[in-house]
């Protein structure tokens, strides 16, 4: 039985800015509420911001087809970065290495390995993501665990190189983000501003979240070079929301919203529109509150049913991957709420479910994620599925 609880979000400004929240550990808490668990809301459609068209609203259901499987054999991969003009970068957490995979052969050819990454427990090498200048100056972005911190930097990819030598000496962008054998956060995206979007975890200590001088259990707003991005709520700060657990998507709406998947402990993992400077519970509030200190999440699930990390926004639904849950959420949304239930989709046939990233019109990139110590993998895993969506 699914147990899903649909929140009802507050009215949120009117005004196009960018939006996230909610987290869980990977292998998400203990068993989920039993049948005694609060039934499905449903929420009131929101308008549309003012001076902006009405959205369309996706159809209450929608379809899922595994187009093909593009590559195989991929050792805990996390992070994933398509590259302009063909070909997707992929990160390893526990080698500490990306490699690019041709998206028509499979073929995988290494880049380099990352120097600092200490990967242990969930910790490791995570997110990657491109400049918006990639074109012409070639940077990747990484975000991983190193001896003492979880850091961000930035690497010159040069492919002229042999392999394994292609990534030039990292260039630390921004560090100081508390690390941890859980919580690490680890999701890494430049949004429509072209500013970079760190979400990062309260690394097991849940007073982090609520303390606006620590930068963990975040979403941060950062310029490219990793300074407190211009217009942040908060003066001279790199924080632009608060009162998370444990960050693992970000993902973009056609009005530049942010949305932020966010693992729960025991209970509710959710889904968040993010607001600048919205303060979203943890860890007093897990999934919805009645204290309107706490902004709710546009949906909630319990953790064996989700557990969710990586997010995408196709088709006018946000896509969620879900690790414990084994299964890919649709979510479709009518402005920043569902406007009808969410559907399961893939449940249990590819095992746990880490990234998922656009890959243009109605198709998505999904990755796997069985080999990283918590799933049962297969001889073909991890892999990369190419999967169309409606």
């Amino acid at each position: 039985m699914i147990v899903h609880r649909r929140a009802v979000p507050a009215a949120l400004a009117a005004a196009a800015l960018l939006l996230t929240a909610g987290c869980s550990s990977d292998g998400g808490g203990s068993s989920g509420p039993g049948e005694g668990t609060s039934p499905s809301r449903t929420s009131p459609q929101s308008s549309a911001p003012a001076g902006q068209a009405a959205e369309k609203t996706p159809p209450a259901r929608g379809s899922v087809t595994v187009v093909r499987t593009v590559a195989e054999g991929l050792e805990s991969p996390w992070g994933l970065a398509p590259l302009p003009g063909g070909g997707l970068l992929v990160s390893s957490r526990d080698e500490g290495t990306i490699v690019r995979v041709d998206e028509r052969t499979g073929k995988k050819t290494e880049l380099g390995e990352v120097p600092g990454v200490s990967a242990a427990g969930e910790g490791g090498l995570l997110g990657i993501a491109l400049s918006p200048g990639f074109a012409t100056d070639r940077m990747v972005y990484a975000y991983f665990t190193s001896v003492s911190d979880n850091r961000v930097v930035r690497m010159l990819y040069d492919e002229k190189k042999p392999p394994g030598e292609q990534l030039a000496a990292p260039d630390t962008v921004f560090r100081g983000i508390p690390k941890g054998f859980v919580h690490n956060g680890g999701r890494i995206a430049f949004g429509p501003d072209e500013m970079l979007y760190v979400g990062t975890g309260e690394s097991g200590d849940t007073g982090l979240s609520q303390d606006r001088d620590s930068v963990g259990g975040k979403i941060l707003r950062l310029t490219p070079e990793g300074e407190p991005a211009p217009g942040n709520p908060f003066p001279d700060s790199p924080v632009y929301s608060y009162g998370h657990r444990n960050v693992q998507g970000l993902a973009w709406d056609t009005k530049q919203r942010l949305f932020a998947s966010e693992f729960g402990q025991d209970t509710w993992d959710e889904l968040n529109a993010i607001k600048p400077g919205g303060n979203y519970g943890w860890p007093e509030a897990e999934g919805r509150s009645e204290d309107r200190r706490f902004r709710d999440p546009v949906d909630e699930w319990s953790t064996a049913e989700a557990s969710p990390s990586g997010i995408a926004y196709a088709e006018g639904s946000v896509w969620m991957a879900g690790l414990r849950g084994k299964r890919l959420w649709r979510i479709p949304l009518n402005g920043t709420e569902t406007s009808a239930e969410p559907q399961a989709f893939l449940e249990g046939e590819y095992g746990r479910l880490r990234t998922v990233v656009p890959a243009g019109g109605d198709r998505l990139w999904l990755v796997t994620s069985n080999t990283d110590g918590r799933g049962a993998p297969k001889d073909a895993d991890d892999r990369i599925l190419e999967v169309r969506v409606s």
